[in-house]
């Protein structure tokens, strides 16, 4: 077989030779990239603290022969397990979706023949074949190329592309696993695969860090923790002091047993899971997906988040934006690969023919490439160099040329020339087309393009070009000149050229990331850029994002400070270049270890290992790899910063909801056992029943926590600095608050089961219970805000909760007058005046906290517009 006219030097493996090698070696597959187990992802949902308490109060109910109380409590355990799992599992099967898309074949000799192969079954000593758009399959040495170029940035972060070519020093000479031939052709044998790849290698050492505890999970934890102790050393107290007293010994037991329920919110864990799921499902839709339920909220108290640059602050695509020729400066409207722009000089829209200069410089960028264009599936794709590619783009925002026949002969780019150069046949004339590095192309010019025309190119006019080169340089953009020549014969060497133009070109930033950065820095998030791209090219795109940057650190300067040092340098405005997978593994370890919450985002392998250490990876669904997605908590599926910032409005709405929740149970929780402690020191019989405590924390509670856990979002929430790390679920703040509720609720409803005593204690005991239900749902208006009263939030805007409550209303009238309900729950029919003395006592749940909020807001006004009128008189 011939490759390009060039012998082929290894004749490939045979198949028998390559079978040892597969038994040897072993498939060439990263270990790390799997889909987690069904089981261990279900058996992940049991290990919380709460989920734990709950576990034991139904194993103790169970022992005391409270089957009922028992077999509820286990429910509602089994409940959240699946929830939990249903969601993460379907997660993983999403991203194992994402992987079946990607290309599994490549090209090797087997045999001496060229044959498609899966890349799984590649081994060492395979002889690859590798053309435009190719994914590198495995590590491997070329043994032949031409105009070879790679785009490394998977492993790099360096968005340009790497010529290769046989025999080259170093990596010049090798490609490796994972990156992606963007242009040229080669021929390499197989060095290494699997694991033992630089991509293999990279993903160990993700694997080396160890899983890691979300925010949510070390709150929930510690209030369980709090909540456990308090149960069982509350119960056991109260047991231990009634036999103590005289009391009958199973009934004591039985009362510490009820208390020890009654302080414990059982559907806490399942309404924790199922806000959160509700809301990972939301962000399925707006393009994020959370393999773990907490990650969301995790990222939403993010103070930090260092992010990736190619592809996820920029489009992913080079652009043309500019073409300075003599002194004229041709602006290019519009980004990516779709030629649906304009060329404007002056404002003035122009197309090829109307301006020679501008003829010359398309010709060039069209004839003088090996990239080309189509458009399917409604979007305009590209193959070949990104550069190359920017250029062709470039061209046709001005002319729809016809695709050119090959060239007659070619003098190819190498990384020592720096430019590369095609003879065609061009309006019945022989050309030579050449593009390059300015300082390189200019080597072989003479003349220039000037305002006047053709013209001597004297070191006057280099030093201009040059200045201009610089001026665009600074500005981030990648540079590249175009010449041409006219000639005799195909085989011309490079001399003699007349220099036509630069032309200025960058990875653009995404239109909406600008606005989603300043969101995030509003709310005190920071944004650090850590890339493998240039100094110069990051600050670029910082300052068209209105990032502020004081300082730019590459990774060779991070690698020479201590941690003193990089410390102090982080305390800057600050972003980092030339980064290595060991800098940002040690820059997120540095920020958290001063307390910051950090989230990180990346798509290449070399990101995997921040992303797994970082409090929440952020991994991108399109351009990333299995790896990184694998060691991330999120995936965008869009690769977009701007869904990360809609991602971090969803966790913060999410925690503000479940700290709304979780006080509103514990209120409730605290109106029982205040309710059951009096009525022990008074001696009276039990005031609820077990399975009418389980009712009240499981059913009605829990329908209505949920409901309020689906409060939408308020319009300050992205203008209030991220909590502080250590902040908790609760404060003292939150103590008062439930405390307050607590001594109300408890104590009318102790007062109606005095105030029907003579009725009956099955009738006592049902009006202090129902009375207790309905406390509990008024109650959780003012559990919508802490800051803000209903009328100024809307009665009816959270529709679901209105709906919760007259369900559970319904649900509550029907214990009370159904027959089956009233055997499970042991209660009587209440009458009229019954109701009216459980309404009377319910209302101040409603009218007092109204009244608190909207005086604060009408003396804030107040406060506000005498700042306001201060600020006019002076």
């Amino acid at each position: 077989m011939q490759f390009d006219n060039t012998p082929i030097p290894v004749s490939g493996l045979t198949s028998a030779e390559a079978a040892k090698r597969l038994q040897i070696h072993g498939r060439n597959v990263v270990g790390e990239v799997r889909v987690t187990p069904a089981w261990k992802i279900f058996l992940r949902q049991f290990t919380g603290l709460l989920v734990l308490l709950l576990i034991g109060a139904a194993l103790v109910a169970l022992v005391l022969g409270e089957w009922i109380d028992s077999a509820a409590i286990g429910m509602v355990v089994v409940l959240n397990g699946v929830l939990g799992f249903v969601q993460e599992w379907r997660a993983e099967t999403a991203l194992a979706a994402l992987r079946e898309m990607l290309v599994g074949h490549a090209r090797v000799i087997r045999d001496g023949h060229p044959v498609e192969i899966d890349s799984r079954d590649i081994v060492p000593g395979d002889l690859v074949l590798l053309d435009a758009g190719d994914q590198v399959p495995a590590d491997a040495r070329l043994v032949s190329a031409l105009e070879l170029r790679i785009d490394e940035s998977v492993l790099t972060g360096e968005s340009i592309a790497v010529s290769k070519q046989p025999g080259g020093e170093g990596e010049t000479g090798a490609v490796m696993m994972g990156t992606l031939a963007v242009a040229g052709r080669a021929e390499a044998v197989v060095s290494a695969t699997g694991a033992s790849t630089a991509f293999g290698k990279i993903a160990q050492l993700t694997g080396s860090v160890g899983e890691k505890e979300t925010n949510l999970s070390r709150q929930l934890g510690r209030l369980g923790g709090q909540l456990g102790i308090a149960a069982l050393g509350l119960g056991a107290a109260i047991a231990i002091t009634g036999i103590l007293a005289g009391r009958n010994v199973i009934e004591m037991v039985m009362t510490g047993l009820s208390m020890a329920v009654a302080i414990v919110p059982e559907g806490l864990p399942a309404v924790v899971t199922i806000s959160l799921a509700l809301g990972a499902a939301a962000m399925v839709r707006q393009k994020a997906l959370a393999r773990r339920l907490q990650a969301m909220e995790t990222l939403g108290s993010a103070s930090v988040i260092c992010t990736d640059k190619t592809g996820t602050l920029t489009e992913n695509m080079m652009t043309g934006e500019i073409l300075w020729i003599g002194g004229r400066d041709y602006q290019a409207v519009g980004t990516g690969y779709d030629p649906a722009g304009r060329i404007l000089l002056d404002g003035q829209p122009l197309r090829h023919g109307d301006d020679p200069d501008l003829t010359d410089a398309l010709q060039v960028m069209v004839g003088c490439t090996h990239a080309s264009l189509y458009h399917e599936e409604s979007a305009w794709h590209m193959v070949g160099d990104p550069t190359e590619g920017a250029l062709v783009t470039f061209a046709y925002k001005g002319w729809t040329p016809v695709p050119p026949a090959g060239p007659l002969a070619e003098i190819p780019f190498t990384s020592e020339r720096k430019r590369m150069s095609m003879v065609r046949w061009q309006d019945d004339r022989l050309v030579q087309l050449a593009k390059g590095a300015p300082e390189h192309l200019l080597e072989v010019c003479s003349h220039w393009r000037g305002p006047d025309g053709t013209a001597p190119l004297t070191d006057a006019v280099r030093d201009e070009i040059h200045s201009v080169y610089a001026k665009m340089a600074d500005k981030g953009l990648r540079v590249i000149a175009l010449a041409r020549r006219d000639v005799t014969e195909a085989e011309a060497p490079e001399a003699d050229l007349e220099f036509i133009g630069l032309v200025g070109m960058i990875d653009p930033p995404r239109p909406e990331v600008k606005q989603a950065i300043s969101a995030c820095r509003s709310a005190g998030i920071r944004v650090i850029m850590i890339t493998g791209d240039g100094p110069r090219t990051a600050r670029a795109i910082a300052d068209a994002l209105s990032l502020p940057i004081d300082r730019a650190i590459t990774g060779a300067e991070l690698e020479a400070m201590d941690d003193t040092e990089l410390r102090a340098v982080l305390s800057e405005q600050v972003l980092f270049a030339r980064t290595a997978p060991e800098h940002k593994m040690r820059l997120v370890e540095l920020l958290q270890s001063e307390g910051l919450i950090v989230a990180m985002t990346g798509d290449g392998v070399n990101d995997a290992p921040a992303l797994k250490r970082a409090d929440v990876g952020v991994a991108m669904g399109i351009r990333g790899t299995d790896v990184s997605k694998d060691a991330a908590d999120l995936v965008l599926l869009d690769d977009n910063f701007a869904t990360l910032e809609r991602a971090i409005r969803e966790g913060r709405r999410q925690f503000a909801n479940i700290r709304r929740f979780v006080r509103y149970l514990l209120s409730s929780n605290a109106g029982e056992v205040i309710a059951i402690l009096a009525n022990l020191a008074l001696g009276g019989p039990l005031i609820y029943l077990p399975t009418q405590i389980l009712w009240m924390n499981l059913v009605t509670d829990g329908v209505t926590a949920l409901a309020l856990g689906l409060e939408p979002g308020t319009p300050d929430q992205m203008t209030e600095p991220p909590r502080p790390a250590k902040q908790g679920i609760m404060d003292w703040t939150a103590v008062g608050l439930i405390l307050s509720f607590g001594i109300y609720t408890g104590s009318a409803s102790l007062y109606l089961f005095y105030a029907f005593m003579a009725e009956g204690d099955a009738l006592a005991r049902t009006a202090a219970f129902t009375g207790m239900v309905m406390f509990e749902k008024l109650s959780v208006f003012a559990f919508r805000s802490f800051t803000q009263p209903c009328w100024r939030l809307g009665w009816f805007s959270n529709r679901k909760l209105i709906l919760a409550l007259i369900l559970m209303v319904a649900a509550q009238i029907a214990a009370v007058y159904w027959s089956p309900l009233q055997v499970l729950l042991r209660t009587a029919p209440l009458g009229w005046d019954h109701w009216q003395q459980i309404a009377l006592l319910a209302l101040p749940l409603v009218l007092v906290p109204e009244a608190i909020k909207s005086l604060r807001v009408l003396a804030n006004r107040r406060h506000g517009n005498q700042i306001e009128a201060n600020a006019t008189l002076t």
